[in-house]
């Protein structure tokens, strides 16, 4: 069992990718675009505006930030910049500028984006076909490895030890696939009354998510959180969710 408890202010309206790093929490926010950094008390500390476009996903790596810019916007007015196409943008992590771009591996959108610090590689989502995809980004962003998946939505990733959590949002499940074979880990299945977990990252072995779909009749809003799952559950989150179940399943093989 686990208890998810709301932490910080949202910093706009959608809070859309998350990303722990020494500086802050990295927040890309899907409704303006723009990228927020808070501060261990959710203070904003600098906000940083850029050419990401219906932004989705967000890591910082290599002394640069990484988006995922998932086409067409319908939140905010057309920019100059807007492609309408599904990309990966490198960005300057002090301003923000547009440093590189690469077309997405399956030349669709993107839901998710994670550095891989001993690699220097890149993951991130494709839908078509539903695949976790390990890319290099230096050499044009050509794909290392795939590992196919079942669940559908695949959104926010996070690189815990062997494994990377994956948040299939649509159905409320996040799941840790091993990065080598694809094999399901672990997964935590959110109760039909709690929120839907679109972006992800972990600090310090606690697993953090962010809801970017409006208040509805079982939610209040738009929300940014962790998932408590020690044993002795404390503080004022919601009540205990849905379960919480280690497999170890079929492996599907990486290529």
């Amino acid at each position: 069992m686990f208890k998810l408890v709301s932490t910080y202010p949202v910093p706009d309206r959608m809070p859309n990718g998350l990303q722990w790093t020494d500086e802050g929490l990295f927040v890309m926010d899907q409704f303006s675009d723009l990228i927020y950094v808070l501060g261990n008390g959710g203070q904003v500390l600098r906000t940083i505006s850029n050419v990401t476009e219906n932004g989705s996903g967000i890591t910082v790596g290599g002394g640069f930030i990484w988006t995922g810019s998932n086409g067409r916007s319908s939140s905010r007015p057309f920019r100059s910049t807007d492609t309408h196409l599904g990309w990966v943008l490198k960005l300057d992590i002090n301003t923000g500028e547009l440093v590189d771009r690469f077309r997405t591996p399956d030349g669709g959108g993107i839901h998710g984006v994670e550095w891989e610090p001993e690699t220097g590689l890149i993951w991130v989502t494709a839908f078509n076909p539903k695949a976790l995809i390990l890319c290099d980004p230096r050499r044009d962003f050509r794909v290392v490895r795939k590992l196919p998946v079942e669940l559908p939505r695949l959104h926010g990733l996070a690189i815990d030890g062997e494994g990377i959590w994956c948040a299939h949002t649509g159905v409320k499940i996040i799941v840790k696939y091993h990065r080598k074979t694809g094999e399901e880990m672990e997964r935590i299945t959110f109760a039909p009354d709690m929120p839907a977990p679109h972006g992800l990252s972990i600090k310090d072995g606690v697993l953090w998510y962010c809801d970017a779909n409006f208040p509805d009749s079982n939610r209040p809003g738009p929300e940014i959180g962790l998932i408590d799952r020690s044993p002795a559950r404390a503080g004022n989150g919601r009540s205990p969710g849905a379960a919480i179940k280690r497999t170890a399943g079929p492996v599907r093989r990486g290529r």
